[in-house]
């Protein structure tokens, strides 16, 4: 009677195939880091070699992207945790006086004092949002508005 565990030559074919599966997904992985990493620091470079220009534009629109990370924790009393996570990211658009447009990542408190329709000065380099500083906007009883403040003139 023949052994059922006994492997003939050349084996089980699942035996050869899983493990170039797994060196594949593998490759895979850490080629896709690497290629992040790279990536980022390309931009990063090129960023900083881009000239720091401050130009008129107009605030065209905002957006949010909010990605949601969930984890569930086992202990040994077979109880579990579950914990989730939230990330914000802030986007706002920009238009230029040729008409082109250009999206910049911002903080949340840059993205919160910003209003679409918003004239002003644009500070950039490269991909990288500078600052924006609104036009100043003429109130009725002598005040004057600029920026995030009211000031008496």
């Amino acid at each position: 009677m023949a052994d059922p565990f006994y492997v003939v030559a050349g084996g089980d074919p699942m035996f050869q195939i899983v493990p170039i599966f797994i060196g594949i997904i593998f490759v895979i992985v850490i080629g896709s880091i690497l290629f992040s990493v790279f990536k980022g620091i390309g931009q990063w470079r090129k960023n900083e070699q881009s000239p720091k220009l401050s130009v008129p534009a107009i605030v065209t629109s905002k957006r949010i992207d909010v990605s949601k990370r969930s984890n569930m924790h086992h202990h040994n009393d077979n109880h579990h945790h579950h914990s989730s996570s939230t990330h914000t990211r802030y986007f706002v658009t920009f238009e230029f006086e040729s008409g082109d447009r250009s999206e910049f990542h911002v903080a949340g408190k840059e993205y919160g004092l910003l209003s679409e329709d918003d004239h002003g000065i644009l500070s950039f380099q490269g991909t990288r949002y500078l600052g924006f500083e609104r036009n100043k906007v003429s109130i009725s009883g002598g005040e004057e508005f600029e920026g995030d403040y009211i000031k008496n003139t």
